[in-house]
């Protein structure tokens, strides 16, 4: 299931101000599927990612450009929001 960015005002919201850093919320992207007969953008992409193995898991910021390249491979991941 893909994550759909929430509107500005609830997107600011998942922001919060610590001790002058700024902490977003994380996803968790795992690899299910394999990259075998995918094409070459999809595969750089995961690489990008930071996957490279089966049942991988990393964990990002969910900024745009984050979700928008796991709502890309959303056929090879599984996506956890934290």
């Amino acid at each position: 299931m893909p994550i759909q960015l929430p509107s500005k005002g609830e997107y600011q919201l998942n922001k919060y101000l610590t001790d002058n850093y700024i902490v977003m919320s994380k996803i968790k992207i795992t690899q299910i599927k394999s990259c075998i007969g995918s094409n070459k953008r999809q595969k750089a992409t995961l690489k990008a990612l930071g996957l490279h193995k089966m049942q991988q898991t990393v964990e990002h910021d969910a900024t745009p450009q984050i979700i928008g390249m796991a709502n890309k491979l959303r056929h090879l991941v599984k996506i956890e929001q934290e």
